[in-house]
């Protein structure tokens, strides 16, 4: 049986390639699923990718993948630093999880060096672009591995 992962992006995020791409470059969320799920086959993995500028909408595919997923690849963007919720939901989820932030948050301003999600998170990615959610996808492959 083939494991599920999710990719699951937070607010703004359907604007990568747009916004501050001199933070986030130039690709979209698009390409980032796209080449998630070339590697996902690869790796034996199959990917559902998503994106919601909705708090509540994340926290319901945290719950749908409780049910489905081996792991979870979230990028929570700006509720990492304010969401009690999703660290709740996540909390909730028996797989693995990795946090991925496009940028290196530490370089950034304060109130972003503080994620909420790092508590539940079983590795963080920050400062590697998009590259970021490759990363942690092989880290997944590598511990659903028999």
């Amino acid at each position: 049986m083939t494991a599920i992962a999710y990719i699951i992006n937070g607010p703004n995020l359907n604007l990568l390639g747009q916004r501050e791409p001199q933070i986030y470059g130039h690709e979209t969320i698009e390409d980032v699923a796209a080449s998630c799920e070339t590697l996902g086959a690869t790796l034996g993995i199959k990917i559902k990718a998503m994106q919601s500028n909705h708090e509540g909408q994340i926290i319901d595919w945290i719950h749908e993948a409780r049910l489905e997923a081996a792991g979870i690849i979230i990028n929570p963007g700006a509720f990492t630093h304010t969401s009690i919720a999703i660290l709740d939901a996540l909390n909730a989820f028996d797989g693995t999880v990795f946090e991925v932030h496009i940028s290196q948050v530490h370089k950034r301003e304060a109130f972003r060096h503080h994620s909420y999600v790092s508590l539940r998170a079983d590795g963080v990615i920050a400062g590697f672009g998009t590259e970021g959610y490759e990363l942690a996808l092989r880290r997944l492959a590598s511990i659903l591995a028999p």
